[in-house]
């Protein structure tokens, strides 16, 4: 299911120009929080509706580009082996991640770049966890290979909370493929990975690792980002990419409210830009509204 050749060299090109430049680029925003408000319910695989509901998926992906999105991410963050075990699918990895990546590849055409998603296994690595490394890079190495041959124009890792299982995915990447990796953590609202690494330690690991661009995403909201990006920014040149999602309710005149509307997220966007991240996006939360406010300003 190779997509045509030259069209993808074509995108790749723009997406490697984009990461060699100095301009500030948007990604797209959440796919599973659009995915549960149109009543899909969290008892189902999100991977798996690239084939029984690509109509959605492929919807949500041009809603992104519509609102300006210049990257999009395939809707594959769990789309690995010991995750779809858990609805009786490991053995359709490569079929959904094709899917995946086809059909942000169709939304995308030539107006964007399409990144294939990877998410962490929720297994844990020795010694924390039952995996061992080997095991671990290769039910990732399964994934990567299916988006490679779907005809992603690179990778981002994403939403891991282990600084060690990140390091494994982004050494099984690259053992089977060559395009830009963005690889990103998320913190604690403490600022510290679940296996205790601060800001300036992922950064530092993680540009030393070959990945093209580095930074976090998820987390506890766009003020807290902001604070990741600065430290970060002052650590490594490699590029920074933030992603957050739209923040923990506060307490208001004794209620939980949501304060992280669209324009609010934007405006924590310019000031990440300022503080040195360069590509932009959203986690948990954001829809293409957030995204739209954020390529508005």
């Amino acid at each position: 299911m190779a997509p045509p050749e030259p069209r993808v060299r074509a995108v790749v090109s723009r997406l490697r120009s984009m990461i060699a430049g100095d301009g500030i680029h948007l990604l797209d925003g959440a796919m599973g929080t659009l995915l549960y408000e149109r009543g899909v319910f969290v008892n189902v695989s999100y991977d798996a509706l690239n084939l029984t509901d690509p109509d959605l998926v492929g919807g949500i992906h041009r809603e992104y580009i519509e609102a300006g999105s210049e990257i999009l991410e395939t809707n594959s963050f769990g789309a690995n082996r010991v995750r779809l075990s858990g609805f009786g699918l490991e053995e359709r990895v490569q079929e959904i991640n094709l899917r995946a990546a086809e059909l942000a590849r169709d939304a995308a055409g030539a107006a964007a770049a399409v990144l294939g998603s990877i998410g962490p296994l929720g297994l844990g690595l020795a010694p924390s966890g039952p995996a061992s490394e080997p095991e671990v890079r290769d039910y990732f190495r399964e994934q990567a290979e299916s988006l490679a041959d779907g005809g992603v124009d690179g990778f981002v890792l994403e939403t891991f909370a282990e600084l060690h299982e990140l390091e494994a995915a982004l050494g099984a990447v690259r053992s089977v493929s060559t395009l830009p990796v963005f690889a990103q953590v998320t913190f604690g609202t403490e600022g510290l990975t679940s296996d205790g690494h601060d800001v300036e330690t992922v950064a530092r690991r993680l540009g030393e690792s070959g990945a093209d661009v580095i930074g976090a995403n998820c987390s506890a909201g766009p003020p807290e980002m902001l604070e990741v990006v600065r430290r970060m920014a002052a650590v490594t040149a490699t590029p920074l990419v933030a992603q957050p999602n739209t923040g923990l309710p506060q307490l208001v005149g004794g209620r939980r409210m949501y304060l992280s509307t669209p324009s609010f997220f934007a405006r924590y966007a310019e000031r990440m830009a300022d503080a040195g991240a360069r590509f932009l996006g959203g986690c948990c939360g954001t829809g293409p509204e957030h995204i739209r406010a954020v390529s508005a300003r």
